[in-house]
């Protein structure tokens, strides 16, 4: 596939741990292997999830409303907003770190991005991602006339609801786009970015999460990168997963992994919106590539040596 591209990396949740003291350590095997890819040339533009951070972020705030009615819970775009400041932080250091340990001089730099959601997409009308604790009808009843939703989770008790809805821009493109032609390493769009809705000039967060492997489709689309690696917990995407007849994909085009995905080969919660991610990337522009694999993988993968290469 060539030297030298623009590539977004979008990491997965074992790249960053489960708590602060896993993710402090975990950070530096990813810094390795971030770094192996500067190395080689690329622009290396970096995304990450978010989940177990937001979690813990939100259940903080949650445990405090609940000792003190004044202290209202935070809306999901100000938990977001803190998970990649910290998240962020974690990250900046370790490449920072693992690059001059190797004598290259570049800057990192983390954005705290915003990404545009329509108002009317669907998933608003039917929040569906659970966030935080268990509250009792009483509890419940408080936080819905304060403009929550919660829904009742199988006789437990509720729980917050937020919508997951599609991203449509990236706000903060043209920084990103000028720190990159500066020689910096990007950090971006982390937990899929802040949602916000564009009212006129102004930007509202708004109470949703949006799925990092489709914001950093979008992301890649935006500032024109080569390819989109979307890093998961196995080497390849498979088709029959789990059963005897399981299969390994070493390359897909847009045709065939539209069939498969109307075949429901891919597990929605997991595999089936980064192959969706990875299709759309490919199919914006001619030339363009993702690639899914293992972080490990993944200059393997540019090589097309490991990995399941997506194009058109």
């Amino acid at each position: 596939m060539g030297n030298h591209k623009r590539i977004v990396l979008a990491l997965g949740g074992n790249a960053l741990g489960n708590n602060l003291p896993e993710q402090m350590q975990a950070v530096k095997t990813t810094a390795r292997a971030v770094v192996d890819l500067i190395a080689e040339g690329h622009e290396v533009i970096i995304t990450h999830g978010n989940g177990p951070q937001v979690g813990m972020i939100h259940l903080a705030f949650e445990a405090a409303s609940k000792m003190d009615p004044q202290l209202p819970l935070l809306p999901m775009s100000v938990c977001v907003a803190l998970s990649q400041g910290y998240i962020g932080y974690d990250l900046q250091n370790a490449l920072r770190e693992e690059l001059l340990s190797r004598g290259i001089n570049k800057p990192v730099a983390t954005i705290i991005t915003q990404v545009t959601v329509d108002e009317h997409d669907p998933a608003f009308a039917n929040p569906t991602k659970p966030i935080g604790s268990f509250f009792t009808p009483q509890e419940a009843q408080v936080l819905q006339a304060q403009g929550i939703t919660l829904k009742e989770d199988a006789g437990r008790g509720y729980r917050r609801v937020v919508a997951s809805p599609k991203p449509q821009d990236i706000v903060e493109k043209a920084s990103i786009v000028s720190l990159i032609n500066a020689g910096q390493v990007v950090i971006t769009a982390g937990g899929g970015g802040i949602p916000v809705i564009c009212e006129g000039n102004h930007l509202r967060g708004v109470s949703a999460v949006i799925d990092k492997d489709w914001a950093s489709a979008r992301l890649a689309e935006q500032i024109d990168a080569d390819l989109l690696i979307i890093l998961t917990a196995v080497e390849k995407v498979a088709i029959n997963f789990g059963k005897p007849e399981q299969q390994w994909l070493d390359k897909l085009n847009a045709a065939d992994a539209r069939q498969l995905i109307t075949q429901n080969q891919f597990a929605k919660g997991s595999m089936l919106p980064k192959v969706e991610a990875a299709l759309a990337f490919a199919e914006s522009k001619p030339g363009r590539k993702s690639l899914i694999t293992l972080l490990e993988k993944a200059r393997e993968g540019i090589a097309g040596e490991a990995g399941t290469l997506i194009s058109l």
